[in-house]
């Protein structure tokens, strides 16, 4: 399955792909601050994050976000459903160098548009409350705050706070 936006299309990984998302993504610490994966430091652990990804992606609704002007892929994105005809994102994710052109905007229109599609009536996004381009995209798509859950960070053991917001599909 291929979702398209205007700028982007959001497909599933093929191994060619690790170069650019190891380029864009996975080696850069402050698209890796607010997530809770680790930043990738080799071109061999890329490789065999690579095909994790593509295992990974046979069996979820997670995507590579791919730039229609450049080819290359540029990021991650996905939803999960929690239980039936209730969805969350599972992770969106930009290189630094494509943050700021809208195209998290496109990203989470669309997968709200996907998840509509399925039959879905309620979407939920997360962000840490420190991410202020998440949460501002949270609100430009029009959800709404509904609560902070504490939480630890897996990779470090820091505290974090966790804000969830809710649209109606």
């Amino acid at each position: 399955m291929i979702l398209e936006t205007d700028n982007l299309i959001l497909k599933k990984a093929e191994f060619e792909d690790w170069k650019a998302m190891y380029r864009n993504v996975w080696s850069r610490p402050e698209t890796a601050r607010y997530m809770a994966w680790r930043v990738t430091t080799n071109e061999e652990d890329a490789r065999i994050r690579i095909q994790k990804t593509i295992k990974y992606q046979e069996n979820h609704d997670t995507w590579l976000v791919y730039e229609k002007k450049s080819g290359q892929a540029i990021g991650f994105a996905g939803v999960e459903e929690l239980v039936p005809r209730i969805y969350q994102d599972a992770s969106i994710a930009l290189g630094p160098e494509y943050v700021g052109k809208r195209y998290g905007t496109q990203i989470l229109l669309l997968l709200l548009e996907y998840c509509s599609s399925l039959g879905g009536k309620e979407f939920y996004y997360t962000t840490r409350a420190n991410n202020q381009v998440s949460k501002a995209l949270a609100l430009s798509c029009g959800f709404r705050y509904r609560y902070t859950e504490k939480k630890t960070d897996l990779r470090n053991g820091e505290p974090y706070e966790m804000e969830v917001y809710y649209k109606e599909l």
